[in-house]
């Protein structure tokens, strides 16, 4: 019997011989994201399920004809998403979930109805210009205020006081102390420049929000009823379920893979933790360690492309750079932070004894892809079109609409009797869709228009349809505390173009870089992890990028890196207590305490501490070019390798152990040499490289000593 075996015979919990097919069928029942929502039945069931797809149904006509102007989408799509934030949420987490309120009923009406006030009156604001009505200041502080209680229920208190931090920074500031204070602004003005432009509530975070980050949401939705959890926990059981520490190994492999669909780090907890948790509790680790593995495993889903978290699409927008651009910056970052992971829980397993699952339980990956292998093709052709430059919102249509034929198709290529009719069915339907770039987007909606059809009389047909139906109502929910959240950061950024206070914080930060860029660096951190502490990552993005990246680009940092910097350790901010959202997320399926959970995951995480600060030494880790403009792979390959030993020799120090227990000579030695390989000074590298050398041939005369006295056991 393995030691797993025994540690989960003495807890009293299942037996590990229990086949993993039991864990997988969780995956089939949906989870939501944020908590206290409403449960309702009957016609409030049916109310909120047509609002969520006319929310949908919106969108995806704004992406396939753009019929109105930009301020106008913006504004209704705010519109839809107070409409479903306060007929989801009740204004108390003690409130009955079961039932309407007549009054959030009429707060959702009156939210939605002034999302149309820019519609109905947009050309007498674009003449005013500048000059509010009586009614634009009625108007514009209403939806400020809904915006603010929306944002309370769905969010928590913690962004909505820092916002309203800043707004009343805006209205009083003229009282503070010289150094922070500003001129004098009247209230027409601020409510111009939070509701009448594109400057506050409207900005580019809620641009972002209307166009590529809801298609993109859509298209996870789509994928997850289409079976891609099961496919993606299947691979990662069949590759590397039966190793050491395999079901810890499961969570890491399938949340990467989960991040490549989805770019929301709880989601990922609360759809792939269903499955991973469990499994880890089952095989021996404790609930503590399970859930920090998924919760640390799950946020790296932000920066893994092609389809990362929604600040990847805010940052193309902000830096007016190619989304795919993003891509590359955080490719090498995505991979180095799942390498922590995975080496971390390596480690853990090896210290703790613990085995991996029996090889005739874990599935045969290859049978899985040869099965599900069309899941893949919306993913793939995502891929191609970001790097052959096709706009994001361009691709996730795209992706959205072959997504929907692969699933539509499948259920009716199944009815076909024989295997050379499916592929008949196939390739029609292929060069069908191939007409898309001769004639448009008619071709794709006649098309889906005729599988709809083939679908409601064929076999099994109602229930991919109601798969469908699911993910459009799925997605739009899954879009309302992102929306929500780009929409009221507006306030800060709104607050911080009209006063110019971003200066006065990036110039102490020049201030600081004048003595230590490292100093700066550290700063900057700590405002992420602070902020973090109470607010989403994209908020925390926003706010830190505003005020830190303009200075960091003075210190001669390149403007990307400093922005992914900033990216990066709001990511870790949903990590570290004592408000750590994917640890609270990840303790509600381990029943364990919320902040030992946010420690662990810290443990895990912090060798991947280090690569935001090599990337800023030498951007060549994020595939950067050099001073002279071109990017030099040798270079890039030498910082990688770096990186790589860095996160070793941390590793081995955060867990102390490495094939054997370190003593804390040894581990004070291994995080000395990594600390010398991250340090950008003269001769750090090389004395870095020798010291690792050094530990590693100590530790394996050590190993070979102890296997010569006490010969190894299984």
């Amino acid at each position: 019997m393995s030691h797993a075996s025994q540690a989960a015979a003495a807890s009293g919990s299942a037996s590990p011989s229990a086949p993993a097919d039991d864990l997988l069928g969780s995956l089939d029942h949906g989870s939501t994201e944020h908590g206290h929502q409403r449960r309702l039945a009957g016609k409030g069931a049916l109310v909120i399920a047509g609002v969520a797809l006319a929310f949908s149904a919106f969108q995806l006509l704004v992406a396939a004809f753009s019929p109105l102007s930009s301020l106008v989408t913006r504004s209704l799509h705010v519109g839809f998403l107070l409409l479903l934030a306060f007929l989801l949420y009740p204004a108390r987490s003690a409130a009955p979930r079961d039932r309407l309120p007549w009054f959030d009923a009429l707060l959702a009406l009156a939210a939605f109805g002034l999302g149309l006030y820019h519609w109905i009156f947009e050309a007498d604001i674009i003449q005013r210009g500048g000059d509010p009505t009586t009614m634009d200041m009625v108007v514009g502080i209403s939806v400020v205020v809904l915006l603010f209680e929306a944002a309370r229920r769905v969010l928590g208190i913690a962004l909505p006081l820092v916002c309203a931090a800043f707004l009343a920074y805006g209205i009083f500031g003229q009282y503070l102390p010289d150094a922070i204070a500003h001129r004098p602004y009247g209230i027409d003005q601020i409510v111009s420049q939070l509701h009448l432009g594109t400057e506050g509530i409207y900005g580019i975070p809620t641009l972002v929000s209307a166009t590529y980050i809801f298609l993109f949401i859509l298209f996870g939705a789509f994928l997850e009823h289409a079976g891609m959890i099961r496919l993606f926990n299947e691979l990662a059981l069949g590759f590397v379920g039966h190793a050491r520490g395999g079901p810890a190994k499961v969570a890491v492999v399938s949340s990467g893979f989960m991040g490549t669909i989805s770019g929301s780090g709880v989601a990922n907890v609360l759809t792939v933790g269903q499955f991973t948790i469990p499994l880890m509790k089952r095989f021996g680790y404790t609930g503590v360690f399970a859930g920090a593995v998924e919760a640390t495993a799950s946020m790296g889903g932000q920066i893994m492309p092609p389809v990362m978290g929604a600040v990847a699409f805010i940052m193309a927008e902000t830096l007016n750079l190619p989304y795919a651009q993003i891509c590359i910056a955080a490719a090498v970052p995505a991979f180095l932070y799942y390498l922590t992971a995975f080496w971390m829980v390596h480690l853990e397993a090896g210290r703790a004894r613990l085995m991996g699952l029996p090889k005739d339980q874990c599935p045969d990956p290859w049978a899985a892809m040869r099965k599900n292998w069309y899941l893949l093709l919306p993913l793939a052709a995502l891929v191609a079109m970001l790097f052959h430059g096709f706009t994001p919102m361009f691709a996730g249509l795209t992706g959205l609409a072959l997504t929907a034929i692969l699933i539509l198709g499948a259920n009716l290529s199944a009815r076909i009797g024989t295997t050379a009719f499916r592929y008949f069915f196939w390739i029609g339907l292929g060069v069908a869709a191939s007409f898309f770039l001769q004639f448009g987007i008619w071709v794709v909606i006649g098309l889906i228009a005729a599988l709809v059809a083939g679908n409601t009389v064929a076999q099994g047909g109602k229930a991919t349809l109601a798969a469908l139906r699911a993910s459009l109502i799925d997605g739009a929910r899954q879009a309302v505390p992102v929306g929500i959240a780009c929409a009221i950061v507006g306030v800060i950024i709104g607050t911080l173009t009209l006063t110019g206070a971003a200066t006065s914080f990036a110039g102490y930060i020049l201030s600081v870089g004048e003595k230590s860029l490292f100093l700066s660096l550290v700063l900057t951190m700590i405002v992420c992890l602070i902020l973090g502490m109470g607010i989403p990552t994209i908020p925390n993005y926003i706010i830190t990028s505003s005020i830190a990246a303009p200075a960091l680009l003075k210190l001669g940092v390149p403007l990307i890196v400093s922005h992914m910097f900033v990216f990066y350790f709001g990511i870790m901010a949903d990590l570290t207590p004592p408000v750590a959202l994917a640890a609270f997320a990840a303790a509600s399926i381990a029943k364990e305490s919320a902040m030992k959970i946010g420690v662990k995951a810290t443990q895990i995480a912090i060798a991947g501490f280090i690569i935001p600060y090599m990337a800023v030494y030498d951007p060549a880790l994020m595939l950067q070019p050099g001073a002279d403009g071109v990017l030099h792979w040798t270079a890039a390959a030498y910082v990688i390798t770096k990186a790589i030993i860095a996160i070793a020799l941390w590793g081995a120090t955060a867990v102390g152990y490495l094939g054997r227990s370190l003593s804390v000579f040894e581990r004070v030695w291994a995080a000395l040499a990594a600390s010398l390989l991250v340090s950008a000074l003269p001769a750090t590298d090389e004395i870095g490289f020798a010291a690792s050398a050094a530990f590693v041939a100590w530790n394996l005369w050590r190993l070979r000593q102890a296997r010569v006295q006490q010969p190894a056991t299984v």
